[in-house]
């Protein structure tokens, strides 16, 4: 990977990337400022999301930002609720009976088909493309698509068809099918270590998981997910009854990749930030412009 990226073959890279463009406006000013400083080197937005224009109108005057889309098939806050592109006819089994997404993993797996996940995915694109927007990767939320080899597949096909990198999680995938991992290895890119944290630390040590994965990486590709937005009225509103992936959780990881210790760990351990706009100039060259690439 690093060879293919133009890197020494020992190198250690990292995507810092944020979850969740568009799903309001304090998550949308926190990530718009987060790329301004350098605090991540990469982003995802949920089209679904009532911001999406915000972010859209963001990511299409700022073309060299690495913007992918985070395709969004689940809805999972108490009060603030979004379904998905196309008519409620179209997508029947991906909402519930109040027409919007359902709220967790499991709920969407029972009802889900391989068919209207594919209607939904490609429309989001489409919708994303038509504001302007020239995604640079296609992930997912909540991790939707990894209940059912058959959603990944469908993925997978859709990044192949409009020439996008998908997220390819080497180490969550092994885990699942070593195989279907040798099989993904011919075709993509794959990220071998992917990195979100699922519990929240002390406000005083937030910070150290992170730190202590990035002491630890190994030479290749790797992803830290952070989820950022400022700890307002909005945010707490969207957000209440969810101390995990909630408002001072959100607030605390802006903090984070803003911080100087970040920065100096990044420089300590001698890791280079890459974008996903670097690796589809690699997967998928006759499309991508490579003078955008940085090292």
């Amino acid at each position: 990977m690093a060879e293919k990226l133009g890197y020494d073959r020992n190198a250690k890279l990292l995507i810092v990337h944020a979850d969740d463009m568009g799903l309001s406006h304090s998550t949308n000013s926190a990530v718009m400022e987060a790329f301004q400083k350098g605090g991540i080197s990469s982003g995802s937005i949920m089209v679904p999301c009532p911001w999406f224009p915000e972010i859209a109108e963001f990511a299409r005057n700022n073309p060299k930002l690495d913007i992918g889309i985070h395709t969004t098939l689940t809805s999972e806050w108490d009060n603030y609720f979004f379904g998905g592109i196309l008519p409620a006819t179209d997508i029947p089994h991906l909402l519930n009976p109040k027409g919007y997404f359902y709220s967790s993993v499991e709920e969407f797996a029972k009802h889900a088909n391989a068919a209207e996940v594919e209607k939904e995915i490609r429309a989001q694109i489409d919708k994303a493309m038509a504001f302007g927007i020239k995604p640079s990767h296609l992930d997912n939320h909540m991790g939707t698509i990894l209940s059912s080899p058959e959603y990944y597949q469908v993925l997978l096909k859709l990044g192949h068809e409009y020439r996008i990198p998908v997220l390819i999680p080497a180490d969550m995938i092994a885990g699942i099918s070593p195989q279907l991992l040798d099989l993904l290895r011919k075709d993509n890119l794959v990220v071998d270590q992917l990195f979100m944290i699922n519990k929240a630390s002390p406000s005083d040590k937030w910070g150290e998981p992170y730190l202590n994965f990035i002491a630890n990486m190994q030479p290749g590709l790797s992803e830290i997910i952070v989820h950022l937005a400022r700890n307002t009225d909005e945010t707490q509103a969207i957000m209440v009854n969810h101390p995990d992936f909630g408002a001072e959780w959100r607030q605390h990881d802006l903090d984070f990749v803003l911080s100087n210790e970040f920065k100096r760990a990044l420089k300590d351990h001698n890791i280079r930030l890459v974008t996903w706009r670097q690796i589809g100039a690699v997967q998928y060259p006759s499309i991508q412009d490579k003078s955008n690439t940085t090292k």
